[in-house]
């Protein structure tokens, strides 16, 4: 007997129910055919190295398993015709495999998968335990009703009203002070009116004059 490796690419684009058929066929060829499988591993949905069946992206799965070469044969015949196999390869592992070696292998494999399964329950089951009163209780932090009322502040009706300041209106208006048109006129004084005229002259000069003494 010997040890084969074989990979297929899904496509992407199957449900998880649709991947199962595909490995479960897989795993009833190596039953009915006297192979032995050693571990199913898949892989997900990862990036291809270049586009396959207008495809960017595929979903690995591993075969891992005991068998001649009319197993690999039939395996591979399967992925050829079924659409939902994108691409496989089969690798040769080893000419002369050792099965009661595998069987070992496997039975170790499992039971450290059981001993991973059962730390992680009881590190779940830890959390799920932790006393909740440890918290810090709500009812310690400073309660809203102790903080300042909104209505002691100052109200704002309390403010002087705009409407009792001094209206502009009550100013006194411009159209009631005095006109400068009624001032008194400011007279021009001419030459005429502070030196006297000629006639004065002449009726002060005419005065009688005094008669002298021995005259009377």
């Amino acid at each position: 007997m010997r040890r084969y490796e074989t990979f297929v690419i899904m496509d992407p684009d199957l449900s998880q129910d649709q991947r199962d058929q595909v490995a479960q066929r897989v795993e009833e060829l190596i039953s009915q055919m006297d192979g032995f499988l050693v571990l199913r591993d898949d892989w997900g949905e990862r990036k291809l190295a270049y586009d396959i069946k207008k495809r960017s992206r595929g979903y690995y799965v591993r075969f891992d398993y005991g068998g001649l070469s009319p197993l690999v044969n039939e395996i591979e015949r399967f992925f050829r015709i079924d659409d939902r196999a994108l691409k496989y390869m089969t690798v040769l592992l080893d000419k002369a495999v050792d099965l009661e070696k595998i069987k070992a292998e496997q039975a170790e494999a499992a039971s450290k998968a059981a001993v991973a399964e059962a730390e992680k329950e009881e590190a779940a089951q830890k959390v799920e335990t932790a006393p909740i009163e440890d918290a810090v209780p709500v009812e310690e932090s400073t309660p809203v009703e102790d903080a300042a009322p909104v209505e002691d502040a100052a109200p704002v009706e309390d403010a002087a009203p705009v409407e009792d300041a001094a209206p502009v209106e009550d100013a006194a208006p411009v159209e009631d002070a005095a006109p400068v048109e009624d001032t008194a006129p400011v007279e021009e004084k001419t030459q005429e009116d502070v030196a006297p005229s000629s006639d004065e002259n002449d009726s002060a000069s005419n005065t009688t004059p005094l008669k002298k003494p021995e005259e009377a």
